[in-house]
């Protein structure tokens, strides 16, 4: 079943949406061949060749930045659910005896609510980034069709869940792993944790402060499962990271920081190199110690390796994530996490 091009758009933005180091015995990934079965649904099988019918075909300005391999993933990975969603609203359809397009209306275009030009205005003013100065009224219709679209997107992935759970289905599109090793990075966790979470960030970086509480919640859930590891990624047009990363390793240094990191993200904007030492100062940390190392730039080194690894592994911004070497980019939701790590737990039991 073909429901229509926004459908595709849907899914395809369901995917990306939800989705930026690899420990050395994560598993390598064989090349896949045109027959393999990358999904099921129920009894009906879906071949990497059908999946590549409607992955190859997107335009690359889909993925924006991504490296290739991991573009071709999130496209094929798109297909594959956009194709296990028909596969699964046909069946539905037959079983109550009406036309797919029609259950499609019925389930999903009709319960997801009309954008209300109160909410139009909201989200213009919450994002003056996105509409670059543009008037409210050059850019309405653009909001509304976006914010429309987004509840089609939620309406669509609700109804699929409650088909998937009336129906097995399982997609095993084998993703691309990028090597990221933790070097002398600070960690939390054990190294025999089944899951290493990487993360690439940058203290004066808004979006790395809206990640942070999601990454608490995803150690609370995970626990001992899990290995985070945190390296510096500051960005050339934050004046202040640079200075403020070089400030954590200094706090590493006397065994301070995860406190030192703790407080910066719940202080953001006290970034100054005075602001800095009084932040270690507050946490009991040697202040003339702390405070040399500062001026020192005695970790310029190691931020600047940092950085250079970042690169080297694909991050373009911050946050990035490499969870068991699957790249994860931006400030993505818990579910995003949850996914990708359930996946590396299911994988491990294999």
């Amino acid at each position: 079943m073909k429901i229509s091009d926004p459908a595709k758009a849907l899914a395809l933005a369901s995917v990306l949406l939800l989705g930026g180091a690899c420990s050395t015995s994560a598993q390598q990934t064989k090349a896949p061949a045109p027959t393999d079965i990358v999904a099921t649904v129920g009894s009906v099988s879906v071949t990497l060749e059908q999946v590549d019918q409607k992955a190859l075909d997107e335009p690359a300005a889909s993925f924006g930045s991504l490296k290739l391999s991991q573009a071709i993933y999130e496209a094929r990975r798109a297909a594959a659910e956009e194709l296990v969603g028909s596969i699964l609203i046909d069946q539905e359809a037959k079983r109550r005896s009406v036309d797919s397009t029609a259950l499609y209306e019925q389930e999903v275009t009709s319960k997801a609510k009309a954008v209300t030009e109160a909410e139009i205005a909201a989200w213009y003013q919450a994002n003056p980034q996105r509409v670059q100065g543009a008037p409210l009224d050059q850019v309405r219709a653009p909001i509304q069709s976006m914010l429309t679209q987004q509840r089609l997107l939620a309406a669509r992935d609700a109804y699929i869940e409650t088909l998937k759970a009336k129906t097995p289905v399982r997609v095993a599109i084998q993703p691309p792993r990028v090597m990221v090793t933790a070097g002398n990075s600070p960690v939390k966790g054990s190294a025999a944790a089944p899951i290493e979470l990487i993360e690439f960030a940058d203290f004066e970086c808004p979006y790395c402060l809206q990640a942070s509480p999601t990454v608490k919640q995803v150690l609370d859930t995970y626990g001992d499962r899990i290995r985070f590891v945190y390296r510096n990624f500051p960005l050339q047009n934050h004046p202040h990271a640079r200075p403020a990363a070089e400030a954590a390793q200094c706090a590493n240094e006397q065994g301070q920081f995860w406190p030192f990191h703790d407080r910066l993200f719940a202080e953001p904007g006290k970034l100054s190199d005075a602001e800095l030492k009084q932040t270690a100062a507050a946490l009991g940390l040697n202040a003339p110690q702390f405070n040399k190392c500062v001026d020192d730039r005695k970790f310029q080194a190691v931020v600047e390796t940092d950085t250079q690894a970042g690169a080297s592994a694909g991050v373009t911004g911050t946050p990035a994530f490499f969870i068991n070497g699957r790249l994860l980019s931006g400030a993505q939701p818990f579910d995003a996490f949850k996914r990708i790590i359930d996946e590396e737990l299911e994988l491990r039991k294999k």
